[in-house]
C-alpha cells in the first residue's frame, strides 16, 4: 500500500508555503486540515469496524496513525499562524521608535562606540538597555512561540518584586431590631502570595568581521538568537519551573506538585482520565464538567502533539468525534466545541501524568516581564569574537487556582 495516496493531494505544498502565508494560502491550509479528517474518519471507522469482527489490520491501523500525524502537522502549521495573528492583535500594528537612540545603539552594537543618545538606555551596572523596537521585536517573537504568553496574562512591571492579597473572606453579618445593639462582626482575612523571579540570559557571539558586513542584518541575527534561547527557557519554566531562580510553572501548582500547598485557594483540582494508561471520552467530559461554569466561557485545552493524537480518534455516545478542525482562519482547533492549544512542555499521555490543562488560563496564570532587554557588548572575553550578554528578567506564578482543572492519566473518577 503506498502510504502517501492515504494524505489528500496538494497538503504538503500548502504545509511548506505556511510560514509566509497569504489569505488564500490559509484558506486553503483550514480547507486542507478538513479534507485530511474526513480521510482520516473514514479510515478509522474502517479500522474500528475491522477489529469489531476479529480482522484487525496492522496495515490499515499504520494507515490512520500516517494520517492522523499529518493532520497533526498541518494543524501545527495554522496554530503557528493563529499565534502570529494573536501577537499582532496583542501588540497592535505601530512601531514605537526613538531614531536617536536607536542609530547609537546600532553604532555602538557594530563598532563599540559610546554616543551622547545612548546615555538615555545607560543602567546602573553599566549595561546598556535595547531601544524600545528591539525590545518590542524580542517581546513580539517570544509571543509568537511561547504558548503560555499567549494563553496567560503577561504584567509589565518595573520594580523588583510582586506580591498579589487574596481576599480569604470571612465577613460576617446580622439581623437586628431597630433599637438593638449592634456588636462588631468578624472582618475577613487577607493573604498574600510572591511571584518567584528568576533572570533568563543570552550570550551569543559573532565576529567584528560579520558585524562590519553591511549585508548583514546584526540586530535580526541577534534578536533571532535572543528569542530561540529566552523561548526555550521560558516555555519550561511556565509550565513546570520549580520555581529557585526561575518561576514557578503551572503544573507544580497541581494536587500533588511542589506548589499544591503555596497558594491560598488551595491546588489546582485533578480528574482522572477514566482509564490507568490513557484518555476516555468520559474522562474528557468529567474534566469540562467538573470546572465552575463562571469560568468556562474563555476555558480551554492546552495538551502536546501526541495527546491531542490520542484525543483525535475519541468519540461520543453519539459516535461525533471530540476533536473537530479549525473552520475559519485564526480560530484554533476544538476538544468538546472548546479551544485546543497545542503545548509541547505538557506531558505525554502516561499512567499518572498530567496530560491537559482545561480552564481559564487568562484567570490563572500570570507571567512577569521586567521592562527593558540589557545587552552588554564584550569584545574581550573571546576574541576574535564579539559576545552579547543579553539578560531580561521574567517571573511567574498561579494567580488563582479555581478556574483550572488538571486531567490525570488514572482510572476511577
Amino acid at each position: 500500500m503506498n502510504m502517501k495516496n492515504s494524505i489528500p493531494r496538494g497538503l504538503m505544498s500548502v504545509r511548506a508555503e505556511a510560514s509566509n502565508p497569504s489569505q488564500g494560502e490559509i484558506k486553503a491550509l483550514v480547507e486542507g486540515i478538513n479534507q485530511a479528517f474526513e480521510t482520516f474518519k473514514a479510515e478509522h471507522n474502517q479500522q474500528l469496524e475491522a477489529i469489531k469482527q476479529g480482522n484487525a489490520d496492522a496495515l490499515q491501523a499504520l494507515k490512520v496513525e500516517r494520517i492522523n500525524d499529518e493532520i497533526s502537522e498541518l494543524q501545527a502549521s495554522l496554530d503557528k499562524i493563529h499565534l502570529q495573528i494573536a501577537s499582532a492583535q496583542m501588540q497592535g500594528g505601530e512601531k514605537l521608535q526613538d531614531k536617536d537612540y536607536s542609530e547609537a545603539f546600532r553604532a555602538h552594537f557594530a563598532k563599540g562606540d559610546v554616543q551622547a543618545s545612548l546615555n538615555k538606555g545607560a543602567a546602573e551596572e553599566g549595561g546598556y538597555l535595547a531601544p524600545v523596537e528591539w525590545d518590542r521585536t524580542i517581546t513580539d517573537r517570544l509571543v509568537e512561540v511561547s504558548a503560555m504568553r499567549q494563553l496567560a496574562t503577561v504584567q509589565p512591571v518595573s520594580g523588583a518584586g510582586f506580591t498579589k492579597l487574596f481576599n480569604m473572606g470571612g465577613t460576617a453579618s446580622g439581623w437586628v431590631g431597630e433599637t438593638d445593639q449592634r456588636p462588631e462582626t468578624a472582618t475577613s482575612k487577607l493573604a498574600s502570595l510572591g511571584f518567584n523571579w528568576g533572570e533568563i540570559y543570552a550570550n551569543p557571539a559573532a565576529t567584528q568581521g560579520m558585524l562590519d558586513d553591511a549585508e548583514i542584518d546584526a540586530e535580526a541575527w541577534l534578536a533571532g538568537e535572543v528569542q530561540t534561547e529566552f523561548s526555550k527557557q521560558e516555555g519550561a519554566a511556565f509550565w513546570s519551573g520549580n520555581g529557585d531562580k526561575k518561576p514557578s510553572g503551572i503544573l507544580t501548582y497541581v494536587t500533588g506538585g511542589t506548589n499544591a500547598a503555596k497558594h491560598p485557594f488551595g491546588a489546582i483540582k485533578v480528574v482522572n482520565s477514566g482509564a490507568a494508561a490513557t484518555i476516555t471520552s468520559d474522562g474528557l467530559l468529567d474534566l469540562v464538567y467538573d470546572l465552575p461554569a463562571a469560568f468556562t466561557p474563555n476555558a480551554r485545552f492546552a495538551l502536546n502533539r501526541r495527546s491531542l493524537g490520542v484525543i483525535r480518534k475519541l468519540k461520543d455516545g453519539q459516535g461525533n468525534y471530540l476533536w473537530q478542525p479549525s473552520y475559519v482562519a485564526g480560530q484554533p482547533s476544538t476538544i468538546l466545541g472548546f479551544a485546543a492549544s497545542e503545548t509541547p512542555d505538557m506531558p505525554d499521555v502516561a499512567a499518572n501524568s498530567i496530560a491537559a490543562l482545561f480552564g481559564d488560563f487568562k484567570r490563572t496564570y500570570l507571567v512577569l516581564d521586567r521592562k527593558g532587554v540589557r545587552v552588554l557588548r564584550d569584545p574581550y572575553t573571546n576574541k576574535p569574537y564579539v559576545m552579547f550578554y543579553t539578560t531580561k528578567r521574567v517571573g511567574g506564578g498561579v494567580m488563582n487556582t479555581e478556574p483550572m482543572r488538571a486531567l490525570k492519566i488514572a482510572a476511577g473518577a
